[in-house]
């Protein structure tokens, strides 16, 4: 009975679709998303319903205004929303200017603005939120207060293609918090700067936010690094830089998951996505450095880290072990990254003395990062422990595949004979096949050895199952976002499964439209 957008049914769409459920409960709160949730078990219990009854219910339930909501349903694309900011320190406000826009999409070149929930808060000097009592918005002056007390966050309901609100009683210069909790499902441009940025990772309230303001520091400096890099510039790392992750790292009073997860650099895939020629070389190396660099001056911090969140006890199950693993988890694949004997040594014996296959395997994949004897011994006894549980050979698989090490094609080659795998099973393609091509690096080598090993492994596969080997070639649809070379590699051999006689209906449609992209 749960409500299903009118839109292609793609993992996209789901998470789009969770998202907009979520935005009903940020814009209602959490007793006004229960009230709409009673009305609409009330009206539609054991019927199929649509995604405008469930809008009726959250609207109906709370005498809501939810107008231009629908849209979210009704057009493609993620909204682009702008701020800008001001102060006025006579007047003691604080001005965000707010516009939206839609690209155009197929069918829809034309978009209407749309109801998006912009949770705010403002910090001042110290790092501390500033009490938020009034807003000032067409035309009038609206309380934000919740039973007549200050808040610290705030929702905007902005609606309208361009639009300000005003702060009032704001008695300094603030550093914005905006888009807190991740409110609406939007890309965010603003008018912060870098160092309003290292500010709000320092000190914002909000741990998304906080995670974000890093991601965004560390995507502009990777893309800075990558230019260098281009152009034969020595690399060196920010030092404000390496002051946020020290400070995060050794913040006792943050939540573990959260530092494990603020700690983690973007993906390559990532950086690639925002260039307009992807390099994978270039932000392969920018990526190694600034891990290697982050490891070496923070060394002292993350041993510590490691040897604070170890754990001899029992496996269980619950918030605070998990974060404890994922915390330790991540420091020591830093520690690994720097190919020093003390915390090679240091990773074997966390994979020896594991208590449970978590701790075992992120310590397995520390040591897999590097090339040699130890990892491939550790890779030996991991298999000779767990060879009879398929799931996690397959996890086993993928991690060889998608490693970075130097000409891993031939590694992977190899594992197609390993008694363990079997072409004809799925799940094991998507491991090790699937999994080698997210390995930037060497999927993506410039001798092309990587589109060539898919190419001939996709011939093959399509005469046992075309349903995957489609999966597989699609590895190949994004091509024109590399450079010339790797576009005549890459066209070559799609233009090689085409001229095969004989080939599927899946996978001659996923090749044809990837060549004519």
């Amino acid at each position: 009975m749960w409500p299903c957008l009118q839109c292609q049914n793609t993992v996209t769409v789901y998470e789009k679709g969770a998202e907009v459920v979520r935005m009903y409960k940020t814009l209602l709160g959490s007793q006004g998303f229960r009230k709409g949730m009673d009305l609409y078990f009330k009206r539609h219990d054991g019927q199929a319903v649509t995604c405008e009854d469930f809008f009726a219910a959250m609207r109906d339930a709370n005498d809501a205004d939810f107008a231009n909501f629908l849209s979210w349903y009704s057009q493609a694309g993620t909204p682009i929303v702008k701020v800008n900011t001001s102060y006025n320190a006579e007047g003691h406000t604080f001005s965000l200017k707010i516009s939206q826009e839609i690209p155009p999409t197929p069918g829809q070149s034309v978009k209407e603005p749309t109801l998006i929930p912009i949770a705010v808060g403002l910090l001042d000097s110290t790092g501390k939120d500033i009490p938020l009592s009034s807003i000032y918005h067409n035309g009038a002056l609206q309380s934000v207060s919740s039973n007549d007390q200050s808040v610290s966050t705030t929702v905007l309901r902005v609606t309208k293609k361009e639009e300000e609100f005003v702060f009032t009683d704001i008695f300094e210069r603030p550093v914005p918090s905006l888009l807190r909790g991740y409110s609406a499902p939007i890309r965010l441009q603003s008018d912060l700067t870098d160092d309003d940025l290292f500010f709000l990772l320092a000190n914002d309230s909000d741990e998304f936010n906080r995670w974000e303001a890093g991601q965004i520091l560390a995507r502009k400096l990777m893309l800075n690094l990558v230019d260098d890099f281009q152009n034969n510039k020595p690399l060196v790392l920010n030092s404000n830089f390496v002051g946020g992750f020290k400070r995060i790292l050794t913040d006792s009073s943050l939540d573990k998951e959260f530092v494990a997860k603020a700690i983690t650099l973007p993906g390559e895939g990532e950086i690639m996505d925002l260039m307009e020629v992807a390099d994978p070389d270039a932000v392969h190396t920018v990526r190694s450095f600034i891990r290697k660099q982050l490891a070496s001056e923070l060394k002292s911090e993350f041993l510590s880290t490691v040897e604070n969140n170890k754990s001899s006890g029992e496996y269980v199950f619950d918030h605070s072990n998990m974060s404890r693993r994922a915390l330790k988890n991540v420091a020591l694949a830093y520690l690994a990254s720097l190919e020093d004997q003390e915390f090679t040594n240091l990773a074997l014996q966390e994979y020896k003395t594991a208590t449970n296959m978590t701790e075992q395997f992120a310590a397995l994949a520390s040591i897999a990062q590097n090339p040699g004897k130890n990892r491939d011994d550790v890779l030996a006894d991991f298999y000779g422990k767990w060879q009879n549980d398929y799931l996690v050979v397959n996890k086993w698989f993928a991690l060889q595949a998608v490693s970075d090490i130097p000409g891993n094609v031939e590694n992977v080659r190899k594992l197609l004979s390993h008694p363990a795998f079997d072409l004809r099973n799925p799940n094991k393609v998507y491991s090790l096949i699937g999994g080698f091509c997210g390995s930037p690096v060497n999927f993506h080598a410039k001798d092309g050895s990587g589109y060539e090993f898919l190419g001939d492994i996709v011939l093959q596969l399509d005469k046992i199952n075309p349903q995957v080997a489609s999966r597989m070639v699609s590895a190949f649809s994004r091509w024109k976002r590399y450079d010339e070379t790797r576009q005549k590699l890459a066209k070559a051999q799609l233009e090689k499964i085409m001229s095969t006689n004989g080939l599927s209906e899946n996978v001659f449609e996923i090749a044809s439209k990837s060549l004519a992209a």
